[in-house]
C-alpha cells in the first residue's frame, strides 16, 4: 500500500459513485483512501432523492484530524454542494500548496439532480480552481464554467486551455458527452495539449465514472507518478472497470471497481 489520498466529497447510499466509489477505486490502485464527508445523498442507481449537508465547520475538522495524524500525499475533492462548505475546504488545501490536489467539479448527478447550488459555481473557481494541480470537469460542467457551448475536440481544447489560465494547474477535460464512437479526453498543462482517445463502450452502467477516474489520478500522484503517467492508468483502470460492471440496479449501474491494472503504481513500479 502506497500513496495517503484524502477524499472530500458526498457520500452515495447506492454505493457506485462519491465517497463509496473514491475508497474503491484508490484501494484497488494500492492507495490508502481517506475522506471527509461533505453532504449524505440519498442515492441508488435511478437517482438522487435527497440530501443532508454536513455543516462545514465538521467538513474541515475531519480534513485536520487527517491532517494532523495520518498525513496526505494528495487531496481529491468531489460534491461540494454549497460556497461556504468550499470555502471551509479551500481553506485547509491552501496550506498544503505542495500536495497535489484533483479537483473533480461536481455538478449534477448521473441520473441529473443538482449537486452543486448555482450560486456556489464562482465561489468555487474563485477559491479552489486556483488550488488545483488539476481540474476534471466533464462537458456539461466545463460548459458551465467557461460559459458557452463545447461541441467538438477543437472546442474542448480552447475550453481546457480557458479554465487552465483560470488557475489550475492543469486540467483534463472529458469528451464522454460527444457524440460518435470514439471518445477523447483532452489533457492541457502549461508545456501543452495532449489528446486521448478510446471507443465508446456501449452500456448503461456508468455511475461514478468521474469521482472514479478523478480518484484514480490522485492515487497515482499520491504515490509518485508524473501527471501523465497517472491520467493514462487511471484512464485504463476506469475502461476496464466499465467493461466489468456488475450489472445492478434497474438505472444508471455502478463500475467493478475490484478490478486492477498492472503495474500497481504504473511505470515507475513497486
Amino acid at each position: 500500500m502506497k500513496g495517503r489520498v484524502l477524499v472530500i466529497a458526498g457520500s452515495d447510499s447506492g454505493g457506485g459513485a462519491g465517497i463509496q466509489a473514491d475508497i474503491k477505486a484508490v484501494t484497488a490502485l494500492g492507495g490508502f483512501a481517506m475522506t471527509a464527508v461533505s453532504a449524505l445523498t440519498v442515492q441508488n442507481t435511478l437517482g438522487v432523492s435527497g440530501i443532508m449537508p454536513v455543516p462545514p465547520d465538521i467538513v474541515a475538522a475531519q480534513m485536520r484530524c487527517v491532517l494532523d495524524d495520518i498525513g496526505v500525499d494528495a487531496f481529491k475533492s468531489g460534491m461540494l454542494d454549497r460556497g461556504e462548505v468550499i470555502r471551509a475546504v479551500a481553506a485547509e488545501v491552501r496550506a498544503y500548496p505542495d500536495i497535489p490536489y484533483v479537483l473533480d467539479p461536481v455538478m449534477v448527478a448521473k441520473g441529473g439532480s443538482r449537486l452543486l447550488q448555482d450560486d456556489a459555481v464562482d465561489t468555487l473557481m474563485r477559491h479552489l480552481v486556483p488550488l488545483a494541480s488539476l481540474l476534471t470537469p466533464n462537458l456539461p460542467e466545463a460548459e458551465v464554467l467557461v460559459g458557452h457551448p463545447i461541441r467538438t475536440v477543437d472546442e474542448m481544447s480552447r475550453a481546457a486551455e480557458t479554465l487552465r489560465r483560470a488557475g489550475a494547474r492543469a486540467v483534463l477535460l472529458k469528451g464522454g458527452h460527444l457524440e460518435g464512437d470514439i471518445l477523447t479526453d483532452v489533457l492541457c498543462e502549461s508545456s501543452g495539449i495532449k489528446l486521448f482517445s478510446d471507443t465508446r463502450l456501449h452500456t448503461r452502467h456508468t455511475h461514478g465514472t468521474g469521482c472514479t477516474l478523478a480518484s484514480a489520478i490522485a492515487a497515482g500522484l499520491a504515490q509518485g507518478l508524473s501527471l501523465r503517467d497517472a491520467v493514462e492508468r487511471a484512464r485504463r483502470y476506469l475502461r476496464a472497470a466499465i467493461a466489468n460492471a456488475p450489472g445492478y440496479g434497474a438505472g444508471a449501474g455502478p463500475l467493478n471497481h475490484a478490478v486492477t491494472v498492472e503495474p500497481a503504481w504504473g511505470a515507475r513500479g513497486g
